[in-house]
């Protein structure tokens, strides 16, 4: 009998829009969820090297759940995963949550000060509640610790 074996990672491929707040917002976001609320879980796969092509970040993109994590409505990180590994599991428009959200801040893009912490922290925690539910689904296997 084969044993299934299940990916023990989840990739998520942030935004790296370097023109908008919400681009930097995304990415301190997965920073957060890397390091502090999902490590060793979770790791960030890098948007330019995919796009420039890069094997293995396609590749272990085709092995692993994805969340994309866009800034904006261009949706790149996700239509990239799309393109050149398959579905992505999962999508955030950080743009459109933001305005869910009910944020008219004026945002910096170089300069990210309280507000802007306080929203990639929000946004850690929307992308924890979609890494978690691929847990609870057991598309990803957990080791217990």
């Amino acid at each position: 009998m084969e044993m299934e074996t299940r990916p023990t990672k989840v990739g998520v491929l942030p935004c790296s829009g370097e023109s908008e707040p919400e681009g930097t917002i995304t990415r301190n976001a997965v920073r957060l969820v890397m390091e502090k609320y999902r490590p060793g879980l979770v790791v960030s796969l890098c948007l330019p090297l995919y796009l420039a092509g890069d094997g293995g970040e396609r590749d272990f993109a085709k092995k692993v759940p994805v969340i994309a994590v866009d800034g904006c409505p261009k949706s790149c990180a996700r239509l990239a995963t799309e393109k050149y590994s398959g579905p992505v599991e999962a999508s955030i428009d950080v743009r459109a949550l933001l305005e869910q959200w009910g944020v008219t801040e004026s945002l910096s893009r170089s300069h990210p000060g309280p507000i802007e912490d306080e929203l990639a922290e929000r946004v850690a925690r929307e992308i924890v509640r979609l890494v978690d539910g691929l847990v609870e689904e057991g598309k990803v296997e957990v080791a217990n610790v």
